[in-house]
């Protein structure tokens, strides 16, 4: 996933907005967003080559998200798969601090990459390349493949976008937040990073929806969730060329208590 964009308790009537890019290989195996048939409390979608995914949330509220995190060509082989990070989150029991802690210390194991993990009244973020875990402030944050708020062209984009949201609500939210999404428009040279992969491939990587002919944007989510616990998950898939595929909405009433963990 190359960007995300959230509202942390800002939003009157949602304490969570979230809106997020997943750009990957046009050929990688992937399944739509359902609840997970090995583990009931997890919703989201998953990458059949790993198991993993990029985006979840469970029945009790816990949530995370990922995107790698980008430096030049500088990938290691035989590494692995930063999806698992996401999945095996949501299928604990850790508090948010207590689980990136924990993955601070295996961080190295994985390609660089950015973590959100909590839940609704509190998200925590780690990067295998900064720093400790740290708590996130309520507020209108964005995520692409650097740290997070480094004020990349179509973060700032999508964040001032989300600003101007917070009046809106239900489908209508949803469908400014797919616009934002899916804006192709690239960055003027003079506001592109230099992120080690020269200056055609920044230009290719700038808009919010990518494509390319063996890369780009794959889906585009929508989470939603308001003061009374009732979720709302949007997926939009996407083919070679940005051909649109399926989309899919689920919506549940988040419970008060954990399901059993599975074995």
């Amino acid at each position: 996933m190359c960007l995300i964009l959230f509202a942390h308790k800002v939003h009157p009537d949602y304490p969570l907005v979230l809106a997020a890019n997943r750009d990957e290989s046009y050929q990688r195996a992937t399944a739509p967003a359902a609840f997970w048939q090995d583990d009931a409390r997890v919703y989201g979608g998953r990458d059949l080559e790993q198991g993993g995914t990029w985006l979840g949330i469970t029945r009790t509220g816990r949530v995370a998200a990922l995107t790698n995190f980008r430096a030049g060509n500088a990938v290691k082989t035989s590494t692995r798969s930063r999806g698992e990070l996401v999945g095996n989150y949501l299928r604990s029991n850790q508090p948010a601090a207590a689980y990136l802690g924990r993955t601070g210390r295996e961080a190295m194991l994985y390609n660089g990459f950015n973590l959100l993990a909590g839940d609704v009244d509190s998200l925590h973020y780690f990067s295998n390349r900064a720093g400790a875990a740290v708590a996130v402030s309520p507020g209108i944050h964005g995520l692409s493949n650097h740290l997070l708020d480094t004020p990349w062209p179509k973060v700032e984009r999508g964040k001032r976008a989300l600003a101007g949201m917070l009046d809106l609500a239900g489908s209508d939210l949803s469908d400014a937040l797919f616009s934002v999404l899916a804006d192709r428009t690239p960055a003027p040279d003079a506001e592109l990073p230099d992120s080690g992969i020269g200056l055609q491939r920044e230009r290719l990587l700038s808009p919010a929806f990518i494509v390319k002919p063996l890369y780009g944007t794959r889906c585009s989510t929508v989470l939603l969730v308001d003061n009374q616990g009732r979720v709302t998950f949007s997926e939009r898939s996407f083919g070679e060329g940005g051909k649109p595929g399926h989309a899919i909405t689920g919506r549940f009433l988040l419970e008060n208590e954990p399901l059993p963990l599975t074995a």
